[in-house]
């Protein structure tokens, strides 16, 4: 009997299905590669190809960096690659920038003056840092001076966009240039406490790397790969470019390819800028570029639109976006009374959608700012529809989660100065002065001194008030430095403390409690605490309370998302709102071409992130006081960028609010109210 002999696997190309352009990405080899992947046209089967090639090819999986902006991101396309080629692929290098980053510093800090056990600093808690060297640096003598989150915005702007303070505050922080040398000295103050607590923003993962590749570490980082992959390349800042450029040129560089979309770049407000795409053949003249138009995602009536809204801007590489999805209705423009007749609308399209067969999950809502769903949540709520809104407040962000991540921090790196002065505010009795003199006597961030073990020792003298949870804190920190539980255990630990304080901080604290569980399940049996720690802070979940009541029993919900946290997704149904001038253009961005072309890029990428149905809704006027119930408004005009091709859209009015009745009356009809109305008043005095 003649053996059985396995046939040899297909090409990457036969086995993902590759049309003739993303198999040339996939497959190219030697020089610099530019992707440009318009909307929906297979950028992430694109960039797994290409990793799925590469091993084929025999390249070692650990001599591979795949660089994201999310580690949602990363961790798809590496699953993804795994399914195509096999278990190898593993062991790719793959993550954020700056996770990668943290794992790179970790390996490399007793060499470039760090300490393994290094603190990320979330936006938060920067803030809260700049806030305390705030209050011991500036002496505002009565006078109007930046509150911490406008100071961190300034500090994260100057460093990302590696631009002068001086530039930075004329551009965007007029009214801050006369605290200018104030700033400097804030901003130096603050680089020193960092220093001294041994934390690290996330501006300093990527400054650290950055300072690392032109010396000898960096030369051995560099040569730990052979090929550099990196997503969503118009998105990068300076700092980050400069990093990709570092591994890639020179001696024993690796091979580079990146992707991205200058259309689809919508990250100015990061110091993100455009032009490291659009000048990518420059920087690498030898690159080879090859452009993905096919769509897979859209309708031609979608993209048609798309297509002509994009073209109003000369500014991004030519390309035509087609697909053989032919599509059965054109895309709606609905023009509404108000936001309450617009919130009204939305609510009846989605139910109306949802009886055809559209799940409440195949369908989206977006809009240019978190606020312009205000309207909207409150009437999906009256109807009882349940929703996710994304693009507000992230689940770390709220004030218990970060309660206890702060305990984690403390395990940690004992000389995290913040987050011990945010557990022990967290003990009944201990405020501000109480916290200082507390952090004193334990000698935090002092050199030689492990203030964790002087507290479990005993250090530190509580109120009486405090004593019961200070002595269960203790016992906690004790466990959870013991080595014995692994991260999902150590919040479990770590829960009978937030028992004991929650109550006095919230009012819900039983909700508040059960997010909890939410945390020790994400960290499930993970050992590494400090990666745990970096990983939540770098790519936190997003916040899961924002929806309207407790999920159905079919477990179905409706997405609300700003366009910017949109980015990436897809829904068979979409629905964008406030389509009007001043909201989509942001009237913040009007005034300024880089800005203005940024919002038409904008409503392009909300565009194209329906897949067979759009509706665009503006309302004809937007109340003044949200909050009030004063009548005071202003008349709205469609958006700039959709006026010119309304030829586009199928048109729909909604009836003005009252109904539009017409009441006709015979004009010789007369009734004495008046008199009535008089006398009954007169009988009154």
């Amino acid at each position: 009997m003649a053996a059985v002999t396995e046939a040899p696997p297909l090409p990457i190309v036969e086995r993902l299905s590759l049309n003739d352009e993303q198999a040339a990405a996939a497959t190219h080899r030697g020089a610099p590669l530019l992707v440009v992947a318009g909307a929906g046209t297979g950028k992430t089967k694109t960039l797994v190809a290409r990793l799925a090639s590469l091993l084929d090819d025999g390249v070692e999986p650990n001599r591979i960096l795949l660089l994201t902006f999310t580690r949602r991101a990363a961790a798809e396309m590496l699953s993804r690659v795994e399914a195509a080629a096999g278990s190898g692929a593993r062991q790719v290098w793959g993550g954020t920038f700056h996770s990668v980053a943290t794992r790179l510093l970790r390996a490399v800090a007793p060499q470039i003056g760090l300490a393994p056990n290094f603190t990320v600093l979330d936006p938060g808690d920067v803030s809260d840092l700049f806030s305390i060297v705030r209050a011991e640096h500036v002496d505002h003598g009565g006078r109007r001076f930046p509150k911490a989150d406008t100071i961190a915005s300034i500090y994260s702007r100057t460093v990302n966009a590696q631009q002068p303070l001086d530039e930075v505050l004329k551009a965007d922080f007029g009214w801050c240039l006369e605290h200018r040398d104030a700033l400097g000295a804030i901003f130096t103050a603050y680089t020193q406490a960092k220093r001294e607590q041994n934390v690290l923003d996330y501006d300093d993962l990527l400054l650290f790397w950055r300072a690392v590749m032109p010396t000898p570490i960096g030369a051995e980082l560099r040569q730990r790969f052979d090929h550099v992959l990196v997503d969503e390349y118009q998105d990068t800042n300076p700092i980050q470019a400069d990093i990709v450029a570092g591994l890639c040129r020179g001696d024993e560089a690796a091979t580079l390819c990146v992707v991205g979309d200058d259309a689809q770049a919508i990250y100015g407000f990061r110091a993100a800028t455009v032009a490291h795409l659009r000048e990518f053949e420059s920087s690498y003249p030898e690159a080879a570029v090859v452009t993905l138009e096919q769509n897979y995602r859209s309708t031609t009536p979608i993209l048609d639109l798309a297509n002509d809204v994009l073209a109003q801007s000369p500014n991004h590489r030519r390309k035509h976006l087609w697909t053989e999805r032919s599509g059965d209705g054109r895309p709606e423009l609905v023009t509404c009374h108000d936001d309450a007749d617009q919130a009204r609308v939305i609510c009846d399209a989605v139910l109306e959608a949802r009886e055809r067969g559209l799940t409440l999950q195949e369908q989206a809502v977006l809009f240019r700012a978190g606020h312009h769903s205000d309207r909207l949540e409150l009437e999906l709520t009256r109807r009882d529809v349940p929703y996710v809104k994304f693009g507000g407040l992230s689940y770390l962000e709220t004030a218990h989660v970060k309660d206890l991540l702060s305990l984690l921090r403390i395990a940690d790196n004992p000389d995290d100065r913040l987050a011990w002065h945010r557990v022990l505010t967290m003990l009944d009795g201990v405020g501000p002065a109480t916290a200082a003199r507390l952090l004193d006597e334990l000698g935090v961030d002092e050199t030689g001194v492990d203030a964790l073990a002087r507290f479990t020792d005993g250090a530190g003298e509580m109120p009486e008030s405090a004593e019961t949870a200070a002595d269960e804190l203790r016992a906690a920190f004790g466990d959870c430095t013991s080595g014995r539980l692994d991260c999902g255990s150590q919040v479990d630990r770590l829960r009978p403390f937030c028992i004991l304080t929650f109550p006095g901080r919230y009012e819900n604290a039983p909700a508040r409690l059960g997010d909890l569980e939410q945390l020790a399940a994400s960290a499930g049996d993970q050992t590494d605490r400090s990666r745990f720690l970096a990983e939540l802070t770098l790519d936190p979940p997003s916040k899961t309370s924002d929806r309207a009541g407790p999920p159905h029993r079919d477990d179905d919900w409706l997405t609300l998302s700003t366009i910017h946290s949109a980015k990436g997704g897809e829904w068979r149904r979409v629905h964008l709102l406030h389509a009007a001038d001043g909201n989509l253009p942001s009237d913040m961005a009007i005034s300024d071409a880089d800005g203005l072309d940024e919002e038409l890029r904008l409503a392009y990428v909300a565009l194209t992130r329906a897949k067979d149905e759009l509706m665009v809704t503006f309302p004809l006027r937007f109340h003044v006081h949200r909050q009030r119930l004063d009548d005071r408004h202003v008349y709205a005009q469609l958006s700039r960028f959709l006026e010119p091709v309304r030829h586009h859209f199928d048109e729909h009015t909604t009836p003005a609010a009252g109904g539009g009745t017409t009441i006709t009356l015979d004009p010789n009809l007369r009734v004495g109210v008046a008199d009535e109305v008089d006398a009954a008043l007169g009988s009154l005095w």
